[in-house]
């Protein structure tokens, strides 16, 4: 090697292959693609993050949709109907207990009644 002063400036030539020259360019041109589509990507990549956190905070907030609310509401009308028919039931249950109250205790007078005869015709043997 010689000991020559390395001059820089305006008036300073560089020597280089051209081979080395177009790696370079392509190795900056790689690098730029590389940067801008990472940033890309990232840009991406928090946009649909805030999307989806707007969207859960909305959701959080919605009250039923119209759907649920009718299918709510079929059921409630379907449980409603059960205790209509169950109610019914019992009210003619009711009518019937009545019913065979107010027969027994005609039965029991009869009874009474005939007991009562059979004394007064005395004692009752044949």
């Amino acid at each position: 090697m010689s000991n020559k002063p390395l001059n820089i400036g305006e008036e300073a030539r560089v020597q280089m292959p051209m081979k080395t020259v177009a790696s370079l360019i392509v190795l900056v041109a790689m690098g730029v693609f590389a940067y801008t589509e990472l940033t890309a990507r990232l840009v991406s990549l928090e946009t649909s993050r805030e999307l989806f956190e707007n969207d859960l905070l909305k959701k959080s907030e919605q009250v039923p949709t119209e759907q649920e609310k009718h299918i709510l509401i079929e059921d409630l009308y379907k449980t409603v109907e059960k205790m209509e028919e169950t109610q019914e039931m019992n009210m003619t249950n009711k009518v019937n207990i009545e019913f065979l109250r107010d027969q027994l205790e005609k039965a029991l007078s009869d009874i009474e009644d005939l007991k009562d005869k059979v004394r007064a015709n005395g004692n009752g043997t044949y």
